[in-house]
């Protein structure tokens, strides 16, 4: 009876301590940006990354053209569509669409007195040239505003909020994108993040590591327009615990002992 009693007790205490080492998420595995080099050394570091916005518009974009001029703005404000009378806040994701130029199959808006310009593969900035340029002609010091007003984004996976975002600037980052879905979930695998962005010839996958510093030079830690990001989530979710439940485990263990016990006085 002692050799059964001892070989029950080891066999709850082998139970208990897989059940803690194999539930319980690694606190490494939730970390990011790290660098061992830089940590142990205690010293700052810089990573190089190419800020520039050039983003290539493409068909199915919504873009903001607003016209100023000095001399007639009436005749300005004609041209860019943007009158008085029909101006409406841009509080809504109706209002901006509504207020907007929208690139057909073609890659072209289509303007008034102006007729078709093609933007397609153009950046914000030569889109801007091309329209002053084209504008130019038929009204003198003229300023044009142009700005991406569908900058979308979607977040799915292992974050708190997941879902598709509005972002109103020209540019994001990678954590600013992951942080507006909340953060990453305890069961999130930061080593694994795929970008889904859209090519000229469909669409790419690429796998970055957000765990790593040098994400932080990587080409795709600024992010463009419709990018999705898909968080993978760690193996150990199927059936593990962030937090170690052990009022469950010891919940199990009395009933086991009174079984146990139960059984022993039959």
């Amino acid at each position: 009876m002692k050799y059964f009693n001892r070989i029950t007790k080891l066999g709850i205490f082998t139970v208990v301590l897989t059940m803690m080492f194999a539930s319980c998420v690694p606190q490494k595995k939730m970390l990011y940006l790290k660098d061992a080099e830089m940590a142990a050394a205690n010293i700052s570091k810089e990573y190089v990354n190419d800020r520039s916005v050039n983003y290539k518009l493409q068909p199915g974009d919504n873009l903001y053209i607003r016209v100023l001029n000095t001399v007639d703005e009436r005749t300005a404000t004609s041209l860019s569509g943007d009158n008085s009378t029909t101006r409406v806040q841009l509080s809504s994701d109706a209002s901006i669409y509504l207020q907007s130029y929208t690139l057909d199959e073609e890659g072209c808006i289509e303007m008034p007195l102006t007729g078709k310009i093609e933007l397609k593969n153009l950046t914000i900035d030569e889109a801007r040239t091309k329209l002053q340029t084209e504008l130019g002609k038929y009204v003198n010091q003229t300023t044009i505003i142009v700005k991406l007003s569908n900058f979308n984004l979607t977040v799915l996976g292992e974050v708190t909020r997941p879902g598709m975002y509005k972002v109103y600037q020209s540019q994001i980052n990678l954590f600013e994108a992951v942080s507006m879905a909340g953060n990453m979930t305890n069961f999130a695998k930061n080593s694994e993040v795929r970008i889904i962005r859209q090519t000229d010839h469909g669409s790419e996958i690429v796998t970055v590591d957000m765990g790593q510093a040098d994400i932080l030079e990587s080409p795709y830690y600024y992010l463009k327009p419709n990018d999705i990001i898909y968080v993978e989530p760690l193996k150990i979710k199927q059936w593990g615990f962030t937090t170690f439940p052990y009022s469950t485990v010891f919940s199990i263990i009395s009933l086991a002992a009174t079984l146990f016990v139960a059984f022993r006085k039959i």
